[in-house]
């Protein structure tokens, strides 16, 4: 049964968009993933949120810290396309909420500050192919490649699709759950519901089953609003690129499609898609060759 969030959480439901955070803003969720994680023991008493509210991209992603005891997680939930960024954004994550925890004052004393030991998580349920975890370090940006730079930051990459069979899809209920429901709006989707009945035939359906129950009678329009907001930010650029490439395809104006393309894969380029998967998008939602795919993807990256 859930309860009631505590007053320890720093962050409201009004300014999250994502359904993940704010079904993981109850302790009790909260501490079961920390102990499929950490094959530990803790309690949602445990569990103190430090999200850092309306910063940081959230117009994009979505994130979201607890620490509990000698720890802090920052967790990042990326809904389709995994961002090759996502350690520099935790390096400034975890900068801004070590700001929050620590007294200004206090780090010009000689003594040394004890603080939590993070970890940087993030847990993906796109729809592109990725293993079942890995992981992204920011090494990886730099310039100059060093056998042991002198700042590292890894960030665990976990695929919590069903198919991934994820061992943390067993261990922790509530990213069981979680998972679930995503599956079943795309199950929804496939047999051609539109978004927003898709959503509601998944909540209806979860409610039955008794799969994330309390959360979704309580919140229930509010979630579809956040996974509608969601689904949204993710499409808005691809929707508009779609529509410039339509028109000009459809006058037979050059400009126009190409402008639509242009729009596509620069805002897949600012997530830092690669390359390869930019140019299978294409191929597949507007029926080009590869090679011209690949031509307009060079043609926009520089």
């Amino acid at each position: 049964m859930q309860t009631k969030k505590q007053n320890n959480e720093s962050s409201n439901r009004e300014v999250k968009s994502s359904a993940f955070t704010a079904y993981f803003s109850y302790p009790e969720n909260a501490a079961a993933l920390y102990n499929a994680l950490e094959g530990s023991d803790v309690q949602p008493e445990d569990i103190i949120y430090e999200t850092l509210s309306g910063v940081l991209f959230m117009a994009r992603k979505n994130d979201m810290a607890f620490s509990v005891k000698r720890r802090v997680l920052v967790i990042s939930e990326h809904q389709s396309t995994l961002c090759l960024n996502m350690p520099l954004r935790n390096a400034i994550y975890y900068g801004r909420t070590m700001e929050k925890l620590i007294e200004p004052k206090a780090l010009y004393k000689n003594n040394l500050i004890q603080i939590p030991t993070p970890e940087f998580y993030v847990f993906y349920n796109g729809t592109d192919t990725y293993p079942t975890e890995g992981y992204l370090k920011l090494s990886d940006a730099y310039l100059e490649n060093e056998a042991e730079p002198m700042l590292e930051l890894k960030t665990k990459i976990i695929n919590i699709n069903l198919e991934s069979a994820h061992p943390l899809l067993e261990k922790c209920r509530p990213v069981y759950e979680y998972s679930y429901f995503i599956q079943q709006i795309r199950n929804y989707q496939a047999l051609g519901s539109t978004r927003d009945t898709a959503i509601t035939q998944a909540i209806d359906d979860c409610i039955s089953k008794k799969i994330m129950t309390d959360f979704l009678l309580e919140h229930g329009s509010e979630v579809v609003n956040m996974l509608f907001t969601e689904f949204n930010m993710e499409d808005a650029l691809e929707v508009r690129g779609a529509e410039k490439f339509a028109e000009g395809k459809g006058v037979g104006h050059k400009e126009g499609k190409e402008e639509g393309l242009r729009i596509l894969i620069e805002s897949y380029l600012e997530d830092s898609v690669s390359s390869d998967i930019i140019v299978a998008k294409l191929v597949k939602k507007y029926n080009l060759s590869e090679a011209q795919a690949l031509q307009y993807v060079k043609k926009y990256s520089l």
